[in-house]
């Protein structure tokens, strides 16, 4: 959890819990050491945060302190909640999850109107042909997130299965597929893999460095655009497993 995150949770927790808590109880909730929430609570009264209390006794928000009201118009709001729905429709259980908590902390910020609304909006996102075994797994994100080459054993739509290790680079969304783009070692140049045909995928040690035509930018630039310009569709793309 990033330190931000943590300060916000911090400062909800302290909120709703309506009296004193100790550092232990407040550790519980985060699931962090004592000594961070001290190191924490330190930086937030620093800050002007009403926090009153000291460690062994506990810690309480003083009554009347909120967070600002974010601003937000209906449709900024409205766009928010629809990609929240759409990651849940199309996301693995982690991002459904931490969609559903984006979308909690909005509602938790918005004016009181606003709020209202987003809670029972009637805005839906429905994915046919979807489900949870065709999203990207956390540890395909974490590699992207952190330059780490993978391999993976990959089942062609020409029913040909090949080893692959590439860098990830990046994951695209066309409705039920998926697509991971990648520099592949194999072939020497950048893949798309349709991510409900990998398998034994392991996240290796090994981290990459951006190399100025290895990137998903130029990849876009250079390869989709042109591809799409010339009368591929974008669904026929995404089946095909893109560039392959």
């Amino acid at each position: 959890m990033r330190r931000a995150e943590r300060l916000f949770r911090l400062v909800q927790i302290l909120r709703q819990a309506g009296g004193t808590m100790t550092a232990a109880m407040i550790a519980d909730e985060l699931e962090i050491s004592v000594r961070t929430v001290y190191r924490d609570i330190g930086h937030l009264q620093g800050s002007g945060l009403p926090i009153d209390g000291e460690a062994g006794v506990g810690y309480m928000l003083r009554p009347g302190f909120d967070l600002p009201p974010m601003t937000l118009t209906i449709e900024q709001a409205e766009a928010l909640l629809l990609g929240a729905r759409l990651v849940g429709a199309v996301g693995d259980a982690s991002l459904r999850a931490s969609a559903g908590e984006v979308l909690q902390k909005l509602i938790e910020v918005l004016p009181e109107e606003t709020s209202q609304y987003v809670s029972n909006a009637p805005l839906a996102a429905v994915i046919g042909g979807g489900g949870e075994e065709k999203a990207p797994t956390p540890n395909m994100r974490k590699a992207i997130r952190e330059k780490r080459k993978v391999s993976f054993s990959y089942f062609s739509l020409k029913q040909e299965r090949t080893n692959r290790t590439i860098r990830p680079l990046g994951l695209t969304c066309f409705g039920a597929v998926w697509l991971m783009t990648g520099w592949c070692e194999l072939r020497n140049d950048f893949r798309d893999f349709r991510v409900d045909r990998i398998e034994d995928f392991d996240l290796l040690d090994e981290i990459f460095a951006d190399e100025d035509q290895k990137t998903y930018s130029y990849y876009v630039e250079h390869r989709v655009k042109p591809c799409l310009s010339a009368g591929n569709d974008k669904a026929s793309y995404a089946r095909s497993g893109g560039l392959h």
